[in-house]
């Protein structure tokens, strides 16, 4: 068996720091921005392709598992999607038209509202210039109708003079004019059908040889970033539309019931832009609003309309979204911001469209491969520091008051000791840490100290909270001879009423932080905790103590090259008050992962008890047991050397 020192550097030596996320160079960073910007004809038409893939793959798993042929399968599913995209172009092609016939009818009403803001003051010189132009526009087509010469009796109108117009352009040149600007659209759209086809009949295959292009050496980690990437990706997709319809169908109802005019158009065109994040919706009730301040004289229907926008909003972002797929995207709400920004300016306005599921996709390639860790770093919305790291940083930027936030925001669902053992522990051995290695300043320490013992004190509420419950807090048994026992299993700490207990750190001001967490939670067990600096641990300043009423001292150490002081020091502290109970916390945060090695440690010490965490520790210095008599050590003295006899005279 191991030795007692291996053991304890085994049990303080196990968790290591989190491995550094590597960036991506300037060069190659540059490399793929420019080849996404310049190959924009190619890589926009694939990457449409891929998310309508990711799109039609369920429902084409849907109609193969009812008995329908791959083939048709994948066929009816593609022209079902594109006859939907046409009917919908359609639609709003044919509103759009109409709308532009009936816009001069309603120039009356926009210019009395426009005379209206300017006797009123609104809008400043903005109005002023706007109605000026409207009037001189106005008093020029007077002046040109007015010089056209009137009929009079004495000379008869003259009779206009037929025109005829012949076109030199030959036939295949008009058929050239007007089918020209639309093959180029047409072509992009047949060639993202035929490549959807494809990859929607070739996707097995496919994914075997994205496999073994970069991730044949772990099968599970790519496997997984495949299903991950379709399935958040698929149902973003599905369930974006599916808020949408809800979102537009009552729009178009509202703005139909208000009178504004092509209403259809506009709920379908809010279907659409609610696609873009932000600022889809707002561009989308823009037009409207415009129409309800041309087809009114008043301003009642632009408050309603702006109303029935600013509803229905709110209902979907807040009831309806939440309801369907929350936050399910994994991306932070900055990234979004930041996404759709670096996309439209990519591949303009299509790549802000796309921008949402495309940067989905990085997101979870950086989830589940290593080289692209600093994807899901950057973007996405899960912590990326560990709850210890993160506290720690708030103690060592001296912001006690953020931490105290995080450690109240965690003790909703944990208790004080479990918040100590897993996250206020961990944090001070991160500070040990860099003590150790020599990153850490006396002054950044006692900082870091002091910002804990504030900590601490701004718990004090918490922790009586927790004393005044009437039943004892469960918290999980960390091992030891409870190996057997799952993680999920609970363990009662003892009621400390009637035992007196002295916490002192070992050799530091962070030992003191820790310290004072111990004692806070030996209070809420209800034991009378009192606090000793390490510098009250002295030689010297032992003697000075009052340990009359003390039952129990616990001296901690984050430092584990500490046995050998911890051992010297519980001899001191047994001389000082013989019947006294004194246990060693050695902190680690892993706790007693080896009992018999702490228990073996604690009889070489010549300690009452050696434990590693939080709930060993309120155990151990709870405990009811008789203390551990003090061994004498026989010292090794050096023979006396035999006195030499007197030479004879």
């Amino acid at each position: 068996m191991a030795s007692a020192p291996q053991a304890l550097d085994d049990i303080l030596s196990a968790a290591g720091p989190h491995p550094r996320t590597s960036l991506p160079n300037v060069a190659t960073t540059v490399t793929t921005v420019a080849a996404l910007y310049f190959g924009r004809e190619v890589f926009l038409p694939i990457a449409i392709a891929l998310l309508l893939t990711f799109a039609l793959a369920p429902l084409v798993s849907a109609l193969k598992r009812i008995g329908i042929p791959r083939i048709a399968a994948v066929i009816a599913s593609v022209l079902a999607a594109f006859a939907a995209l046409a009917l919908f172009s359609f639609i709003v092609a044919s509103q759009v038209s109409e709308l532009a016939q009936n816009i001069p009818t309603y120039q009356t009403n926009i210019l009395e509202k426009i005379r209206s803001l300017k006797e009123t003051g609104v809008g400043g010189g903005f109005i002023a210039r706007l109605s000026s132009v409207v009037e001189r526009v106005g008093q020029e087509i007077d002046k040109q109708d007015a010089t056209v010469p009137a009929a009079t009796p004495d000379k008869p109108p003259r009779e206009p003079v037929p025109v005829e117009i012949v076109s030199r352009e030959r036939p295949l040149e008009v058929l050239q004019n007007i089918v020209g600007p639309l093959i180029s659209p047409l072509g992009s759209a047949g060639l993202i059908i035929i490549v959807v086809i494809f990859m929607l009949l070739e996707r097995e295959d496919l994914r075997d040889r994205f496999i073994r292009l970069v991730g044949y050496g772990d099968l599970h980690r790519t496997t997984e970033a495949l299903r991950d990437a379709g399935k958040r990706v698929g149902r973003y997709l599905l369930m974006q539309l599916v808020v949408n319809i809800v979102y537009a169908i009552p729009i178009a109802i509202g703005l139909w019931i208000l009178g504004i005019p092509n209403a259809l158009l506009w709920g379908l065109l809010a279907l659409a832009l609610r696609f873009v994040p932000y600022i889809g919706p707002a561009i989308g009730m823009l037009l409207p609003l415009f129409l309800a301040l041309a087809v009114a004289p008043g301003w009642s229907l632009v408050l309603w309309t702006a109303a029935l926008f600013v509803v229905m909003e709110l209902v979907t972002g807040n009831v309806i979204e939440p309801w369907l797929y929350g936050s399910r995207t994994g991306l932070s709400p900055l990234a979004i911001i930041v996404a759709a920004i670096f996309w439209t300016w990519l591949w303009g306005p299509l790549g802000l469209v796309l921008s949402t599921p495309l940067t989905v996709c990085l997101v979870v390639l950086g989830r589940h491969v290593p080289q692209f860790e600093f994807l899901d770093v950057l973007f996405g919305n899960e912590p990326v520091l560990e709850p210890h790291a993160r506290l720690y940083q708030r103690l060592l930027a001296g912001d006690p008051d953020e931490a105290t936030d995080h450690a109240e925001e965690m003790l909703e669902e944990k208790y004080l000791v479990e918040f100590y053992d897993k996250v206020a522990i961990p944090a001070l051995l991160l500070g040990e840490r860099d003590r150790v290695r020599g990153v850490m300043g006396d002054l950044q320490r006692r900082q870091v100290a002091a910002s804990a013992l504030a900590l601490v004190a701004n718990l004090d509420d918490d922790a009586q909270e927790e004393a005044d419950e009437d039943d004892a807090p469960d918290v999980a048994v960390e091992g030891g001879d409870h190996a057997e026992a799952a993680d999920e299993d609970e363990v009662d700490l003892p009621d400390g009423t009637g035992i007196s207990v002295l916490c002192a750190g070992g050799r530091g001001e962070l030992d003191d932080a820790a310290a004072a967490m111990l004692a806070q939670v030996l209070h809420v067990q209800g034991a009378t905790a009192s606090k000793a600096g390490f510098a009250d641990m002295e030689p010297s300043s032992i003697r000075g103590l009052e340990l009359g009423t003390i039952d129990t001292v616990v001296v901690g150490f984050l430092n584990r090259d500490s046995v050998k002081h911890a051992r010297f020091l519980v001899r001191r502290l047994k001389r000082a008050k013989p019947a006294l109970r004194v246990g060693i916390v050695f902190w680690s945060e892993t706790g007693n992962d080896d009992r018999q090695a702490a228990d073996k440690l604690a009889h070489d010490m010549n300690a009452d008890f050696v434990a590693h965490g939080m709930v060993d520790a309120v155990t151990g210095a709870l405990s009811k047991e008789q203390a551990v008599a003090l061994k004498l050590v026989a010292k090794r003295r050096r023979p006396r050397a035999a006195p030499r006899k007197a030479a004879a005279g």
